[in-house]
């Protein structure tokens, strides 16, 4: 095989780390064309290691997608500051709240799933958290700390420690808070 060139295209290039939104982090691995339907497309293949998943995406789709590069330091400064503030758990339905964190982790922005691991972080003395709650909490963290482990160069586990450090500090919700969350559910 060839040895690998590095490609580039709209300020993207191979090896490169990128974020699309609904798949969190990857890398670029390579820039091809393909022949569709008689047309040529000029495509993106971006890898996701965790997921054992390739991507194909159109150069021009881009922008349309929502892919981006990687958040500057800056950025993940203000995302690990964001953990640390109080929780606002809005006093709507599980399934709308369940809806908008959804949304907010798909939304590939950086400060948005930060809140959604701010929101649903519970520490040891608080209830337990229902399944699907885990199920938000645990992708909104495997998305934040991917793309902090990517743009500070550590590992996925030292990057989930980083953010965990991050949480301990934000203000405690105690059980009476959570209790009264969860009657304001039963009750809507």
């Amino acid at each position: 095989m060839v040895a690998k060139k590095v490609q580039q295209r709209l300020g993207y290039k191979t090896g490169e780390y990128v974020v699309y939104p609904s798949h969190g982090v990857g890398v670029i691995v390579a820039i091809e064309e393909q022949e569709v339907a008689g047309l040529t497309l000029e495509l993106f293949v971006i890898s996701f290691e965790q997921d054992k998943l390739t991507l194909r995406v159109p150069v021009a789709k881009i922008k349309s997608v929502g892919m981006r590069k990687l958040a500057e330091e800056d950025e993940v400064k203000k995302a690990l500051d964001t953990v640390t503030g109080r929780a606002r758990v809005k006093r709507t339905m599980w399934s709308r709240r369940a809806q908008e964190y959804e949304a907010k982790i798909n939304s590939g922005d950086l400060i948005a799933i930060s809140e959604v691991v701010r929101d649903l972080y519970r520490s040891e003395e608080q209830p337990e958290q229902s399944y699907s709650e885990r199920q938000l909490f645990e992708q909104a963290m495997d998305r934040m700390s991917r793309e902090i482990s990517a743009v500070k160069k550590l590992t996925l586990t030292e990057a989930v420690q980083l953010i965990e450090k991050q949480l301990a500090k934000s203000p405690k919700r105690t059980k009476a808070d959570a209790a009264d969350a969860e009657s304001d559910e039963e009750a809507a």
